[in-house]
Protein backbone atom coordinates (compact mmCIF):
# COMPACT_ATOMS: atom_id res chain seq x y z
CA UNK A 1 0.00 0.00 0.00
CA UNK A 2 1.49 3.49 -1.04
CA UNK A 3 -0.12 5.72 0.88
CA UNK A 4 1.74 9.03 2.32
CA UNK A 5 1.82 9.11 6.01
CA UNK A 6 0.14 12.68 5.92
CA UNK A 7 -3.01 11.10 4.03
CA UNK A 8 -2.80 8.19 6.65
CA UNK A 9 -3.51 10.66 9.19
CA UNK A 10 -5.84 12.66 7.63
CA UNK A 11 -7.60 9.09 6.85
CA UNK A 12 -7.64 8.86 11.04
CA UNK A 13 -8.67 12.02 11.70
CA UNK A 14 -12.29 11.50 9.93
CA UNK A 15 -12.21 8.36 11.53
CA UNK A 16 -11.55 9.57 14.88
CA UNK A 17 -14.99 10.92 15.99
CA UNK A 18 -17.35 7.92 15.08
CA UNK A 19 -14.89 5.32 16.57
CA UNK A 20 -14.02 6.32 19.73
CA UNK A 21 -16.37 4.54 21.23
CA UNK A 22 -17.33 2.32 18.42
CA UNK A 23 -18.97 -1.01 18.66
CA UNK A 24 -19.82 -3.61 16.60
CA UNK A 25 -23.20 -5.59 17.10
CA UNK A 26 -23.50 -7.27 20.36
CA UNK A 27 -22.75 -10.99 19.90
CA UNK A 28 -22.30 -13.66 22.70
CA UNK A 29 -18.95 -11.94 23.46
CA UNK A 30 -19.88 -8.87 24.12
CA UNK A 31 -19.63 -9.10 27.93
CA UNK A 32 -15.87 -9.93 28.15
CA UNK A 33 -15.03 -5.71 28.16
CA UNK A 34 -17.72 -4.43 30.85
CA UNK A 35 -16.90 -0.83 30.51
CA UNK A 36 -18.54 1.60 32.72
CA UNK A 37 -19.24 5.27 31.77
CA UNK A 38 -15.78 6.53 33.14
CA UNK A 39 -14.12 4.48 31.05
CA UNK A 40 -13.21 2.05 33.86
CA UNK A 41 -13.93 -1.50 34.46
CA UNK A 42 -15.77 -2.68 37.71
CA UNK A 43 -13.48 -5.23 39.52
CA UNK A 44 -14.02 -7.06 42.33
CA UNK A 45 -11.60 -9.38 44.87
CA UNK A 46 -12.12 -12.69 43.86
CA UNK A 47 -10.85 -15.30 45.85
CA UNK A 48 -9.99 -19.20 45.56
CA UNK A 49 -8.35 -21.95 47.26
CA UNK A 50 -6.23 -23.86 44.47
CA UNK A 51 -4.80 -21.46 41.71
CA UNK A 52 -4.86 -18.29 40.35
CA UNK A 53 -4.26 -15.83 36.80
CA UNK A 54 -4.18 -11.75 37.54
CA UNK A 55 -3.59 -10.24 33.92
CA UNK A 56 -4.46 -7.35 31.75
CA UNK A 57 -6.82 -9.04 29.65
CA UNK A 58 -9.63 -11.87 29.89
CA UNK A 59 -8.17 -13.96 27.17
CA UNK A 60 -4.70 -14.09 28.56
CA UNK A 61 -6.24 -14.93 32.36
CA UNK A 62 -8.11 -17.81 30.72
CA UNK A 63 -5.52 -18.98 28.76
CA UNK A 64 -3.16 -19.31 31.64
CA UNK A 65 -5.92 -20.82 33.77
CA UNK A 66 -6.35 -23.70 31.05
CA UNK A 67 -2.67 -24.62 31.05
CA UNK A 68 -3.18 -24.65 35.29
CA UNK A 69 -6.55 -26.89 35.17
CA UNK A 70 -4.39 -29.39 32.45
CA UNK A 71 -1.95 -29.82 34.96
CA UNK A 72 0.72 -27.70 34.33
CA UNK A 73 2.69 -24.66 36.58
CA UNK A 74 3.08 -20.95 37.18
CA UNK A 75 6.22 -21.13 34.73
CA UNK A 76 3.84 -23.13 32.06
CA UNK A 77 0.79 -20.80 32.49
CA UNK A 78 3.10 -17.59 32.09
CA UNK A 79 4.31 -18.14 28.35
CA UNK A 80 0.59 -19.13 27.35
CA UNK A 81 -0.65 -15.60 29.27
CA UNK A 82 2.76 -13.58 27.67
CA UNK A 83 1.67 -15.25 24.35
CA UNK A 84 -2.00 -13.90 24.31
CA UNK A 85 -1.46 -10.82 25.32
CA UNK A 86 0.98 -10.69 22.23
CA UNK A 87 -2.13 -11.03 20.27
CA UNK A 88 -5.00 -9.52 22.50
CA UNK A 89 -2.80 -6.34 23.65
CA UNK A 90 -0.19 -5.62 21.38
CA UNK A 91 0.35 -1.93 21.89
CA UNK A 92 1.60 -3.43 25.61
CA UNK A 93 3.80 -5.96 25.07
CA UNK A 94 5.06 -9.02 23.17
CA UNK A 95 7.72 -11.33 21.73
CA UNK A 96 9.43 -8.10 20.05
CA UNK A 97 9.88 -6.39 23.35
CA UNK A 98 11.61 -7.31 27.00
CA UNK A 99 10.96 -8.38 30.43
CA UNK A 100 11.34 -9.24 33.91
CA UNK A 101 9.88 -11.98 36.16
CA UNK A 102 10.57 -13.28 39.69
CA UNK A 103 10.01 -17.04 39.77
CA UNK A 104 8.84 -18.91 43.35
CA UNK A 105 9.82 -22.78 43.45
CA UNK A 106 7.37 -23.36 46.34
CA UNK A 107 8.93 -26.73 46.72
CA UNK A 108 12.52 -25.68 47.42
CA UNK A 109 11.91 -22.48 48.80
CA UNK A 110 13.87 -20.25 46.48
CA UNK A 111 13.41 -17.35 44.77
CA UNK A 112 14.87 -16.76 40.95
CA UNK A 113 14.89 -13.56 39.14
CA UNK A 114 15.09 -13.15 35.43
CA UNK A 115 16.20 -10.48 32.93
CA UNK A 116 14.87 -10.44 29.64
CA UNK A 117 15.20 -6.96 28.74
CA UNK A 118 16.65 -5.57 25.21
CA UNK A 119 19.74 -5.08 24.23
CA UNK A 120 21.76 -2.35 22.46
CA UNK A 121 23.13 -3.71 18.70
CA UNK A 122 26.88 -3.70 19.33
CA UNK A 123 27.28 -1.31 16.73
CA UNK A 124 25.65 1.16 18.60
CA UNK A 125 27.66 3.51 21.29
CA UNK A 126 26.91 6.71 23.31
CA UNK A 127 25.84 8.76 19.81
CA UNK A 128 22.92 7.13 18.91
CA UNK A 129 20.71 9.28 19.31
CA UNK A 130 22.89 12.37 18.85
CA UNK A 131 22.87 14.88 15.77
CA UNK A 132 24.79 17.21 15.05
CA UNK A 133 25.99 16.58 18.19
CA UNK A 134 23.17 16.96 20.56
CA UNK A 135 20.87 14.78 21.85
CA UNK A 136 17.67 14.13 19.42
CA UNK A 137 14.34 15.09 20.56
CA UNK A 138 12.45 12.13 21.64
CA UNK A 139 9.41 12.14 19.44
CA UNK A 140 11.60 11.98 16.56
CA UNK A 141 13.65 9.02 17.86
CA UNK A 142 10.29 6.83 18.85
CA UNK A 143 9.40 5.52 15.60
CA UNK A 144 11.45 3.61 13.18
CA UNK A 145 14.96 1.44 13.68
CA UNK A 146 17.01 3.06 15.99
CA UNK A 147 15.73 2.60 19.06
CA UNK A 148 14.95 -1.38 18.72
CA UNK A 149 16.84 -3.22 21.09
CA UNK A 150 16.95 -7.09 20.39
CA UNK A 151 13.89 -8.37 22.03
CA UNK A 152 13.90 -11.07 25.05
CA UNK A 153 11.15 -12.63 25.99
CA UNK A 154 10.91 -15.49 24.38
CA UNK A 155 14.40 -16.38 25.06
CA UNK A 156 13.20 -15.34 28.83
CA UNK A 157 10.29 -17.59 28.69
CA UNK A 158 12.82 -20.55 27.34
CA UNK A 159 14.91 -20.23 30.22
CA UNK A 160 12.49 -20.37 32.88
CA UNK A 161 10.26 -22.96 31.47
CA UNK A 162 13.76 -25.01 30.78
CA UNK A 163 14.53 -25.03 34.62
CA UNK A 164 10.44 -25.13 35.71
CA UNK A 165 7.75 -25.80 33.37
CA UNK A 166 6.16 -29.47 33.40
CA UNK A 167 4.09 -29.61 30.27
CA UNK A 168 5.63 -29.67 26.79
CA UNK A 169 6.61 -25.95 25.71
CA UNK A 170 4.87 -26.55 22.05
CA UNK A 171 1.30 -26.97 24.07
CA UNK A 172 1.55 -23.55 25.70
CA UNK A 173 0.53 -21.56 22.50
CA UNK A 174 -2.23 -23.58 21.66
CA UNK A 175 -4.53 -20.69 22.52
CA UNK A 176 -2.26 -18.02 20.85
CA UNK A 177 -2.38 -19.76 18.01
CA UNK A 178 -6.32 -20.85 18.32
CA UNK A 179 -7.33 -17.08 18.55
CA UNK A 180 -4.88 -15.72 15.97
CA UNK A 181 -6.23 -18.03 13.47
CA UNK A 182 -10.34 -18.11 14.81
CA UNK A 183 -10.09 -14.36 15.75
CA UNK A 184 -10.58 -11.95 18.97
CA UNK A 185 -12.73 -9.44 20.19
CA UNK A 186 -10.83 -5.90 20.29
CA UNK A 187 -10.82 -4.27 23.66
CA UNK A 188 -11.89 -1.25 24.21
CA UNK A 189 -8.74 -0.47 25.43
CA UNK A 190 -6.52 -1.39 21.96
CA UNK A 191 -9.22 0.53 19.79
CA UNK A 192 -9.05 3.74 22.09
CA UNK A 193 -5.23 3.18 21.55
CA UNK A 194 -5.13 3.17 18.23
CA UNK A 195 -7.81 5.79 17.74
CA UNK A 196 -6.35 8.38 19.97
CA UNK A 197 -3.05 8.86 18.25
CA UNK A 198 -1.16 7.20 21.75
CA UNK A 199 1.64 6.53 19.47
CA UNK A 200 1.38 9.41 16.92
CA UNK A 201 3.75 6.81 14.96
CA UNK A 202 1.22 4.60 14.32
CA UNK A 203 0.52 4.17 10.46
CA UNK A 204 3.76 5.01 9.43
CA UNK A 205 4.92 1.99 8.34
CA UNK A 206 2.43 -0.44 6.04
CA UNK A 207 2.44 -3.48 8.05
CA UNK A 208 1.16 -1.95 10.76
CA UNK A 209 -1.29 0.61 8.95
CA UNK A 210 -2.25 -2.48 7.10
CA UNK A 211 -3.03 -4.13 10.79
CA UNK A 212 -4.60 -1.51 12.72
CA UNK A 213 -6.25 0.77 10.32
CA UNK A 214 -8.39 -1.83 7.72
CA UNK A 215 -9.75 0.34 5.14
CA UNK A 216 -8.25 3.21 6.27
CA UNK A 217 -10.20 3.33 9.53
CA UNK A 218 -9.02 2.62 13.26
CA UNK A 219 -10.05 -0.92 14.68
CA UNK A 220 -12.70 -0.80 16.42
CA UNK A 221 -13.35 -1.94 19.76
CA UNK A 222 -15.66 -5.11 19.75
CA UNK A 223 -15.01 -6.14 16.42
CA UNK A 224 -13.11 -9.72 15.80
CA UNK A 225 -9.91 -9.39 14.03
CA UNK A 226 -7.73 -12.09 13.07
CA UNK A 227 -3.89 -12.36 13.27
CA UNK A 228 -2.61 -15.12 10.69
CA UNK A 229 0.78 -14.19 10.59
CA UNK A 230 1.36 -13.96 14.42
CA UNK A 231 -0.13 -17.43 14.25
CA UNK A 232 2.35 -18.69 12.11
CA UNK A 233 5.08 -17.13 14.14
CA UNK A 234 3.80 -18.78 17.03
CA UNK A 235 3.84 -21.42 15.58
CA UNK A 236 7.72 -21.93 14.35
CA UNK A 237 8.73 -21.13 18.22
CA UNK A 238 6.40 -23.65 19.68
CA UNK A 239 7.93 -26.27 17.29
CA UNK A 240 11.64 -25.08 17.61
CA UNK A 241 12.22 -23.32 20.91
CA UNK A 242 13.68 -19.71 20.79
CA UNK A 243 16.13 -20.66 18.23
CA UNK A 244 13.38 -20.67 15.85
CA UNK A 245 13.00 -16.93 16.98
CA UNK A 246 16.65 -15.60 17.25
CA UNK A 247 17.69 -17.23 13.78
CA UNK A 248 16.15 -17.89 10.70
CA UNK A 249 13.65 -16.26 8.52
CA UNK A 250 12.10 -14.39 11.36
CA UNK A 251 15.59 -12.76 12.99
CA UNK A 252 16.64 -12.01 9.19
CA UNK A 253 12.98 -9.59 8.69
CA UNK A 254 13.37 -8.01 12.26
CA UNK A 255 17.09 -7.17 11.00
CA UNK A 256 15.83 -6.06 7.76
CA UNK A 257 12.74 -4.03 8.99
CA UNK A 258 15.13 -2.50 11.48
CA UNK A 259 17.95 -1.47 8.70
CA UNK A 260 14.79 -0.49 6.04
CA UNK A 261 13.41 2.22 8.10
CA UNK A 262 14.57 4.50 5.98
CA UNK A 263 13.45 7.98 7.74
CA UNK A 264 14.89 6.73 11.30
CA UNK A 265 16.71 3.19 10.73
CA UNK A 266 18.55 1.11 13.06
CA UNK A 267 22.02 -0.91 14.02
CA UNK A 268 20.72 -4.49 14.86
CA UNK A 269 22.27 -7.07 13.13
CA UNK A 270 21.92 -11.30 12.79
CA UNK A 271 24.63 -11.46 14.69
CA UNK A 272 22.81 -9.50 17.61
CA UNK A 273 20.37 -11.63 17.35
CA UNK A 274 21.78 -14.83 17.44
CA UNK A 275 23.73 -13.34 20.55
CA UNK A 276 21.04 -12.46 22.83
CA UNK A 277 21.10 -14.05 26.48
CA UNK A 278 18.28 -13.86 28.83
CA UNK A 279 20.00 -13.63 32.29
CA UNK A 280 19.17 -15.38 35.81
CA UNK A 281 20.35 -12.50 38.25
CA UNK A 282 20.23 -12.02 42.12
CA UNK A 283 16.76 -10.89 43.26
CA UNK A 284 17.28 -7.50 45.68
CA UNK A 285 15.65 -8.01 49.11
CA UNK A 286 14.95 -6.33 51.97
CA UNK A 287 12.92 -6.97 55.06
CA UNK A 288 9.82 -4.26 55.83
CA UNK A 289 8.82 -4.66 59.35
CA UNK A 290 7.80 -7.99 59.45
CA UNK A 291 7.71 -9.23 55.91
CA UNK A 292 10.64 -9.51 53.24
CA UNK A 293 9.81 -7.77 49.99
CA UNK A 294 11.85 -8.79 46.93
CA UNK A 295 12.14 -7.38 43.10
CA UNK A 296 14.95 -7.25 40.37
CA UNK A 297 17.79 -6.00 40.73
CA UNK A 298 19.75 -4.21 37.58
CA UNK A 299 19.56 -3.52 34.77
CA UNK A 300 16.05 -2.16 36.00
CA UNK A 301 15.97 0.31 38.88
CA UNK A 302 12.29 -1.01 39.85
CA UNK A 303 13.83 -3.53 42.50
CA UNK A 304 16.12 -0.83 44.46
CA UNK A 305 13.72 1.87 44.11
CA UNK A 306 10.64 0.47 45.61
CA UNK A 307 12.37 -0.94 47.98
CA UNK A 308 14.32 2.39 49.19
CA UNK A 309 10.83 3.91 49.11
CA UNK A 310 9.65 1.48 51.49
CA UNK A 311 12.53 1.65 53.95
CA UNK A 312 12.09 5.74 54.01
CA UNK A 313 8.91 5.21 54.95
CA UNK A 314 9.75 1.90 57.39
CA UNK A 315 9.99 4.11 60.71
CA UNK A 316 6.79 6.83 59.91
CA UNK A 317 4.27 4.62 61.18
CA UNK A 318 1.75 5.32 57.53
CA UNK A 319 -1.10 3.46 59.21
CA UNK A 320 -1.71 5.96 61.65
CA UNK A 321 -2.71 7.78 58.76
CA UNK A 322 -5.63 7.31 55.98
CA UNK A 323 -4.33 6.56 52.63
CA UNK A 324 -6.29 9.41 50.85
CA UNK A 325 -4.81 11.75 53.62
CA UNK A 326 -2.70 14.93 52.75
CA UNK A 327 -0.11 13.29 56.13
CA UNK A 328 0.18 9.85 53.94
CA UNK A 329 0.44 11.90 50.13
CA UNK A 330 3.05 14.02 51.56
CA UNK A 331 5.13 11.42 53.05
CA UNK A 332 5.40 9.28 50.19
CA UNK A 333 6.07 11.68 47.43
CA UNK A 334 9.34 13.11 49.95
CA UNK A 335 10.28 9.64 49.77
CA UNK A 336 9.68 9.20 45.98
CA UNK A 337 11.82 12.26 45.61
CA UNK A 338 14.88 10.68 47.66
CA UNK A 339 14.87 7.53 45.99
CA UNK A 340 14.37 8.85 42.23
CA UNK A 341 17.29 11.36 43.21
CA UNK A 342 19.35 7.76 43.54
CA UNK A 343 17.68 5.98 40.92
CA UNK A 344 18.72 9.28 37.99
CA UNK A 345 22.67 9.16 39.37
CA UNK A 346 23.27 5.44 39.87
CA UNK A 347 21.30 3.03 38.53
CA UNK A 348 22.04 1.30 35.02
CA UNK A 349 23.23 -2.20 33.86
CA UNK A 350 25.42 -3.32 36.18
CA UNK A 351 27.34 -5.51 33.41
CA UNK A 352 28.71 -2.19 32.20
CA UNK A 353 28.79 0.34 35.20
CA UNK A 354 28.94 -0.02 38.96
CA UNK A 355 25.75 0.13 40.81
CA UNK A 356 26.04 0.56 44.37
CA UNK A 357 23.26 -2.38 44.63
CA UNK A 358 23.45 -3.21 48.83
CA UNK A 359 24.52 0.62 49.44
CA UNK A 360 21.35 1.74 48.10
CA UNK A 361 19.43 -0.21 50.22
CA UNK A 362 21.90 -0.14 53.31
CA UNK A 363 19.47 0.12 56.37
CA UNK A 364 21.74 2.95 57.60
CA UNK A 365 22.19 4.91 54.69
CA UNK A 366 18.40 4.95 54.49
CA UNK A 367 17.82 5.97 57.66
CA UNK A 368 19.99 8.96 56.85
CA UNK A 369 18.15 10.10 54.09
CA UNK A 370 15.02 9.19 55.93
CA UNK A 371 15.81 12.03 58.31
CA UNK A 372 15.88 14.63 55.55
CA UNK A 373 11.55 14.35 55.15
CA UNK A 374 10.24 17.52 56.93
CA UNK A 375 6.58 18.35 57.65
CA UNK A 376 6.98 20.55 54.48
CA UNK A 377 7.63 19.32 50.28
CA UNK A 378 11.70 19.49 50.27
CA UNK A 379 12.23 20.42 46.42
CA UNK A 380 14.12 18.48 44.27
CA UNK A 381 15.88 16.31 46.25
CA UNK A 382 19.77 15.70 45.55
CA UNK A 383 21.26 12.30 45.02
CA UNK A 384 23.08 10.60 48.38
CA UNK A 385 26.06 8.90 48.96
CA UNK A 386 25.59 5.12 49.68
CA UNK A 387 28.01 2.90 50.56
CA UNK A 388 30.68 1.88 47.78
CA UNK A 389 28.98 4.35 45.56
CA UNK A 390 33.04 4.55 44.05
CA UNK A 391 32.19 6.46 40.78
CA UNK A 392 30.83 9.86 40.77
CA UNK A 393 28.09 9.01 37.53
CA UNK A 394 26.09 12.35 36.86
CA UNK A 395 22.17 12.05 36.86
CA UNK A 396 20.29 11.95 33.86
CA UNK A 397 16.59 10.97 32.76
CA UNK A 398 15.11 9.23 30.49
CA UNK A 399 11.36 9.54 29.23
CA UNK A 400 10.22 5.69 29.58
CA UNK A 401 6.42 5.30 28.40
CA UNK A 402 3.76 3.39 29.89
CA UNK A 403 3.61 0.46 27.00
CA UNK A 404 3.72 -2.19 29.08
CA UNK A 405 1.70 -4.75 31.29
CA UNK A 406 2.18 -6.82 34.00
CA UNK A 407 0.74 -10.24 35.29
CA UNK A 408 0.82 -12.63 39.08
CA UNK A 409 0.17 -15.97 38.76
CA UNK A 410 -0.21 -18.86 41.52
CA UNK A 411 -0.36 -22.80 40.65
CA UNK A 412 -1.72 -24.95 42.52
CA UNK A 413 1.65 -25.89 44.12
CA UNK A 414 2.55 -22.51 45.49
CA UNK A 415 4.63 -21.72 42.82
CA UNK A 416 4.82 -18.14 42.33
CA UNK A 417 5.33 -16.09 38.61
CA UNK A 418 5.18 -12.29 39.00
CA UNK A 419 6.39 -10.83 35.34
CA UNK A 420 6.10 -7.22 33.92
CA UNK A 421 6.46 -7.30 29.90
CA UNK A 422 6.77 -4.44 27.82
CA UNK A 423 7.36 -2.78 24.46
CA UNK A 424 8.37 0.36 25.87
CA UNK A 425 6.23 3.37 24.03
CA UNK A 426 2.58 2.03 23.67
CA UNK A 427 3.11 0.44 20.33
CA UNK A 428 6.40 0.39 20.62
CA UNK A 429 8.88 1.43 17.61
CA UNK A 430 5.45 0.76 15.54
CA UNK A 431 7.51 -1.48 13.01
CA UNK A 432 5.40 -4.61 12.59
CA UNK A 433 7.25 -8.12 11.55
CA UNK A 434 5.27 -11.12 11.25
CA UNK A 435 2.68 -10.45 13.24
CA UNK A 436 4.24 -8.42 16.33
CA UNK A 437 5.37 -5.37 16.95
CA UNK A 438 9.27 -4.02 17.53
CA UNK A 439 10.11 -2.68 20.81
CA UNK A 440 11.79 0.91 21.16
CA UNK A 441 13.19 0.22 24.23
CA UNK A 442 16.34 1.80 23.60
CA UNK A 443 14.95 5.03 23.90
CA UNK A 444 15.06 4.13 27.57
CA UNK A 445 19.01 5.22 27.64
CA UNK A 446 19.81 8.62 28.46
CA UNK A 447 20.40 10.52 25.43
CA UNK A 448 23.44 12.38 26.49
CA UNK A 449 26.42 10.64 26.93
CA UNK A 450 28.00 13.03 29.48
CA UNK A 451 26.74 15.77 31.60
CA UNK A 452 29.32 18.53 32.72
CA UNK A 453 32.14 16.39 31.28
CA UNK A 454 31.27 13.24 33.27
CA UNK A 455 29.79 10.18 31.89
CA UNK A 456 26.53 9.12 32.77
CA UNK A 457 25.30 5.46 33.81
CA UNK A 458 22.96 5.23 31.66
CA UNK A 459 24.35 5.99 28.74
CA UNK A 460 24.25 3.69 25.43
CA UNK A 461 27.50 0.81 25.41
CA UNK A 462 27.30 -1.80 22.92
CA UNK A 463 25.23 -4.84 23.86
CA UNK A 464 23.92 -2.94 26.78
CA UNK A 465 20.84 -3.65 28.32
CA UNK A 466 18.69 0.18 29.09
CA UNK A 467 17.73 1.33 32.75
CA UNK A 468 14.24 0.21 33.31
CA UNK A 469 11.27 1.00 35.43
CA UNK A 470 9.60 -2.70 35.53
CA UNK A 471 8.78 -4.03 38.98
CA UNK A 472 7.65 -6.82 39.47
CA UNK A 473 7.75 -7.84 43.51
CA UNK A 474 7.01 -10.77 46.19
CA UNK A 475 6.08 -10.31 49.57
CA UNK A 476 7.25 -12.91 52.02
CA UNK A 477 5.99 -13.18 56.24
CA UNK A 478 8.63 -14.13 58.79
CA UNK A 479 8.65 -17.67 58.05
CA UNK A 480 9.83 -17.48 54.49
CA UNK A 481 6.12 -18.17 52.79
CA UNK A 482 5.26 -16.60 49.97
CA UNK A 483 2.66 -13.82 50.45
CA UNK A 484 2.26 -11.69 48.42
CA UNK A 485 3.15 -11.01 43.88
CA UNK A 486 2.17 -7.48 42.18
CA UNK A 487 3.75 -5.58 39.44
CA UNK A 488 2.15 -2.50 37.28
CA UNK A 489 3.13 -1.14 33.78
CA UNK A 490 3.14 2.87 34.17
CA UNK A 491 6.61 3.93 32.54
CA UNK A 492 8.35 5.35 35.51
CA UNK A 493 5.47 6.09 37.49
CA UNK A 494 5.73 2.20 37.92
CA UNK A 495 8.00 2.57 40.98
CA UNK A 496 4.95 4.44 42.93
CA UNK A 497 2.13 2.41 42.18
CA UNK A 498 3.91 -0.42 43.09
CA UNK A 499 5.28 1.19 46.39
CA UNK A 500 1.37 2.55 47.24
CA UNK A 501 -0.34 -0.54 46.46
CA UNK A 502 2.44 -2.75 48.81
CA UNK A 503 2.01 0.10 51.79
CA UNK A 504 -1.89 -0.72 50.84
CA UNK A 505 -1.66 -4.28 51.93
CA UNK A 506 1.33 -3.66 54.53
CA UNK A 507 0.48 -0.86 56.55
CA UNK A 508 -3.18 -0.32 55.72
CA UNK A 509 -4.11 -3.38 55.74
CA UNK A 510 -6.66 -3.05 52.33
CA UNK A 511 -7.16 -6.12 50.48
CA UNK A 512 -5.48 -6.44 47.59
CA UNK A 513 -8.30 -5.15 45.13
CA UNK A 514 -9.27 -2.13 47.70
CA UNK A 515 -5.08 -1.66 47.55
CA UNK A 516 -5.00 -1.95 43.55
CA UNK A 517 -7.94 0.97 43.16
CA UNK A 518 -6.72 3.21 45.37
CA UNK A 519 -6.32 6.47 43.71
CA UNK A 520 -2.86 7.19 42.75
CA UNK A 521 -0.05 10.18 44.14
CA UNK A 522 2.88 10.11 42.01
CA UNK A 523 6.33 12.32 42.70
CA UNK A 524 9.55 11.25 40.49
CA UNK A 525 11.34 14.14 42.37
CA UNK A 526 9.16 16.62 40.57
CA UNK A 527 5.80 17.80 40.61
CA UNK A 528 3.44 15.43 43.05
CA UNK A 529 0.83 14.58 40.20
CA UNK A 530 -2.54 13.54 41.59
CA UNK A 531 -4.93 11.32 39.48
CA UNK A 532 -7.87 13.29 37.92
CA UNK A 533 -11.39 11.99 38.58
CA UNK A 534 -10.71 10.74 41.58
CA UNK A 535 -10.58 11.37 45.48
CA UNK A 536 -7.12 12.19 45.30
CA UNK A 537 -7.98 15.39 43.14
CA UNK A 538 -8.97 16.66 47.43
CA UNK A 539 -5.57 16.57 48.20
CA UNK A 540 -4.42 19.39 46.25
CA UNK A 541 -5.10 22.45 48.80
CA UNK A 542 -3.46 20.62 51.41
CA UNK A 543 -0.47 20.04 49.77
CA UNK A 544 0.21 23.01 47.80
CA UNK A 545 -0.13 24.58 51.31
CA UNK A 546 3.05 21.92 52.10
CA UNK A 547 4.80 23.58 49.14
CA UNK A 548 4.24 20.62 46.83
CA UNK A 549 3.54 21.90 42.99
CA UNK A 550 0.71 19.89 41.85
CA UNK A 551 -0.30 18.54 38.96
CA UNK A 552 -3.82 16.86 38.33
CA UNK A 553 -3.39 14.00 35.17
CA UNK A 554 -4.48 10.85 34.26
CA UNK A 555 -2.05 7.34 36.07
CA UNK A 556 -3.40 4.90 34.30
CA UNK A 557 -1.73 2.43 35.82
CA UNK A 558 -2.33 -1.78 35.37
CA UNK A 559 -1.86 -3.11 38.72
CA UNK A 560 -2.40 -6.79 38.80
CA UNK A 561 -1.77 -8.70 42.23
CA UNK A 562 -2.79 -11.86 44.13
CA UNK A 563 -1.97 -12.07 47.93
CA UNK A 564 -1.48 -15.59 49.58
CA UNK A 565 -3.46 -15.98 53.16
CA UNK A 566 -4.21 -18.69 55.36
CA UNK A 567 -7.26 -19.32 54.08
CA UNK A 568 -6.78 -18.85 50.17
CA UNK A 569 -6.10 -16.59 47.30
CA UNK A 570 -7.02 -13.28 46.99
CA UNK A 571 -6.83 -11.47 43.57
CA UNK A 572 -6.95 -8.25 42.12
CA UNK A 573 -7.08 -6.41 38.85
CA UNK A 574 -6.24 -2.36 38.13
CA UNK A 575 -9.91 -1.11 36.96
CA UNK A 576 -8.06 1.32 35.06
CA UNK A 577 -7.50 -1.48 32.33
CA UNK A 578 -9.32 -4.34 30.83
CA UNK A 579 -8.01 -7.34 33.09
CA UNK A 580 -9.65 -9.95 34.62
CA UNK A 581 -8.63 -12.56 37.68
CA UNK A 582 -9.78 -16.00 37.69
CA UNK A 583 -9.51 -18.31 39.98
CA UNK A 584 -10.35 -22.13 41.17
Amino acid sequence: MNISAQTRFLSLASALAALLFAQTAADAREARYPETGDGRVAQRLVTASEYMVSSANPYASEAGMRILARGGNAADAAVAVQMVLNLVEPESSGIGGGAFALHWDNANRKLASYDGRETAPMAADGKLFEQQGEPMNWWEALAGGRAVGVPGVVALLEKIHKQHGRLPWAELFEDAIRLAEEGFEVSPKLARSIANGTNPALGRYDAAWNYFFPDGRPLAGHSIKKNPQLAMTFRRIALLGAKGFYKGQIALDIVAAVRAAGDNPGLLTIEDMVGYEAKERPPVCADYKAHRVCGMGPPTSGGMTVIQMLKLLEGRELARFPPLSVEAAHLFTQAGRLAYADRAKYMADADFVTVPVEGLIDAGYLGQRAALIGERDMGAAPAGTPPDADRNWKAASSPEQPGTTHFSIVDGEGNGFSMTSSIEMAFGSTLMVHGFLLNNQLTDFSFAETREGELVANRVQPGKRPRSSMSPFMVFDGDGRLRMLIGSPGGSRIINYVAKTMLGVLEWKLDIQSAISLPHYVNRNGTTDLEQHTAAVDLQPGLEALGHKVSVRDLNSGLHGIVITDEGLQGGADPRRVGQVLGK
